[in-house]
């Protein structure tokens, strides 16, 4: 840490330096006291726009910056002074609201010394390239281009620095890896962005000027709000994906299974519920242990959910029960898949880890359906009831069975049902 803070502090004495040293303020004052006080109002007001992210201890902030065209504009003694200005209004600002970084003092003299060192290689390596490029078709362009790559290289390989002393960084590919993380078309954005301020600075076309901030700072806050919605719809997402999920299987829980029912109550289709359960759980858990009854309750998920389309439903709706709910298909269609899925469970295996060995196990299911179209005369959550009755006859009938059941037999004959034995 201390390695960290004297890097920072060595780059804004470098940086002071460079400036003294310098031509001065190569334009009029007038213009520059324009200029400086158009560039600290919108890059305070850009402030609030920035992204944060931080590495290890230190912060990076990916703010707008326009620090190139200043500094092509005015030297490097200008831009000393505007980074002055304006990094020690953001560090008092961040006092105020207590928003500041431990070491947010080290990080205002590091912020000025790495702007300041990078924009002045630039201004000078400007001066060295235009006389070759300005009769070339975008030769003015082609040099923005340029001393953008230079400069986030520059920032890079100071921020590498910094993390390598910290600790952040320790391996060569991690420093790769930070250097890859860098935007290309954001690179192409601050190089035309900073090139159209230049120009006009140079004509003195101050409303363009001003005009092009406006336009940026409008659109980087549409882009933002933009991206802030996304991302709190994201997290909605995600919190609600974790609600109604079981963290077992995977599937959906009995909380998505009572939202989803709710719905279908409306939905005037025909649909199958059916209610699987593992036969002789118990035996699964107590001759091994929990952890091999949990593998074969997440075996028993995934094996039912190869058989279904994303028109289906998969509910883990108990310990070791699940719920279907099938649509789109007529009552045979159903039950042959019930029936499929009941064949298909029984001749499987499993693998399990279990007092250092891989064990296989297998284990068979009973199955309970019930087929109707919905109606206001019969909920989904009737029934629901009914084909879980219709799992227990099939307990009751040795297991490893499929008991099913139609709307219209139930109707004109409630005792009467089918039993399809296995």
């Amino acid at each position: 840490m201390q390695g960290s803070r004297i890097f920072m502090i060595s780059l804004f004495i470098v940086s002071l330096f460079t400036a003294l040293i310098s031509d001065g303020i190569i334009v009029e004052s007038s213009s520059y006291i324009k200029a400086l006080f158009i560039y600290l109002l919108f890059s305070c007001l850009y402030h609030h726009l920035r992204i944060i992210s931080r590495n290890g201890n230190t912060s990076i902030d990916y703010g707008i910056n326009y620090s190139l065209s200043i500094g092509l504009f005015t030297g490097p003694l200008g831009l000393f002074i505007f980074e002055v200005v304006y990094r020690f209004s953001v560090y008092l600002y961040k006092k105020q609201t207590k928003t500041d970084d431990p070491d947010e003092f080290f990080h205002t003299f590091y912020n000025i010394g790495s702007f300041v060192m990078s924009n002045s290689i630039a201004f000078y390596l400007f001066n060295l390239l235009y006389p070759l490029f300005q009769d070339a078709a975008f030769g003015f362009w082609i040099i923005m281009l340029i001393l953008i790559t230079v400069t986030s290289m520059l920032s890079d390989i100071f921020l590498i620095t910094v993390f390598k002393l910290t600790g952040d960084i320790k391996t060569k590919q991690e420093a790769i890896d930070f250097i890859k993380t860098r935007s290309v078309l954001d690179m192409g954005k601050i190089a035309f962005t900073n090139g159209l301020l230049l120009l006009f600075l140079n004509e003195g076309k101050w409303e363009m000027l001003i005009s092009l901030f406006i336009l940026n700072y409008l659109v980087s806050r549409s882009f933002l709000s933009k991206s802030q919605m996304l991302q709190n719809k994201i997290e909605r997402d995600k919190f609600e994906q974790m609600a109604y999920t079981d963290f077992l299987t995977g599937v959906f829980n009995r909380a998505y299974m009572d939202k989803k029912m709710t719905e279908l109550n409306q939905s005037a289709e025909h649909i199958a519920i059916v209610v699987a359960d593992i036969d002789k759980f118990k035996r699964i858990n107590d001759s091994y242990n929990h952890a091999v009854g949990d593998q074969a309750i997440r075996h028993f998920a995934d094996s039912l959910k190869s058989y279904l389309s994303k028109d289906d439903y998969l509910f883990r709706s108990g310990g070791e029960e699940f719920t279907i709910i099938m649509r789109f298909r007529s009552y045979e269609e159903c039950l042959n898949l019930a029936q499929k899925i009941r064949k298909g469970i029984e001749n499987s295996t499993f693998h399990a880890d279990y007092k250092d060995q891989s064990i296989s196990l297998s284990y068979t299911a009973s199955f309970g359906l019930f087929y109707y179209k919905v109606n206001k005369l019969l909920s989904i959550e009737k029934a629901y009831v009914y084909a879980d009755q219709l799992l227990l006859q099939s307990k009751d009938m040795g297991k490893n069975r499929l008991s099913f059941r139609e709307e219209s037999i139930l109707q004109h004959s409630p005792k009467e049902a089918v039993l399809t034995n296995a």
